[in-house]
């Protein structure tokens, strides 16, 4: 249920963390045996099913790999992708897929290069 002022990014970490429980049920893996798969605790990756933590891009690339799930799909599923309408340029979800999967990158250098990029995008939009 959505609440009048609800801020968006909650809902959508939410939306992730209720994704991430379903891919962990259908796994048939206890969270006690995601934890041991991804070297994070019963206790954070709890937190982050119930939308109550942020997880990093690397604890959700972790995930991610035990759940046999490509992050980038965890991602748009969860709304975490922006997209874009068709006008002829590689759509934006493609653009921040792109980022997030650069092992060139180091990981505060992807979370600062996409919020650039989605700053530039908003303010376009504007």
């Amino acid at each position: 249920m959505s609440h009048v002022g609800e801020d968006p990014w909650k809902t959508r970490l939410a939306a992730l963390g209720a994704l991430l429980r379903a891919q962990r049920m259908a796994a048939d893996l206890s969270l006690r045996e995601l934890s041991q798969r991804t070297n994070v605790s019963n206790a954070y990756l709890s937190q982050i099913e119930r939308g109550l933590h942020e997880p990093s891009l690397s604890v959700l690339r972790t995930i991610a790999t035990a759940l046999g799930v490509p992050l980038t799909s965890l991602l748009d599923q969860a709304g975490l992708l922006e997209r874009q309408e068709g006008d002829g340029e590689p759509p934006r979800r493609e653009t921040e897929a792109a980022i997030l999967q650069d092992s060139d990158l180091s990981e505060p250098q992807r979370t600062a290069l996409l919020a650039v990029y989605r700053s530039f995008v908003a303010a376009n939009r504007r």
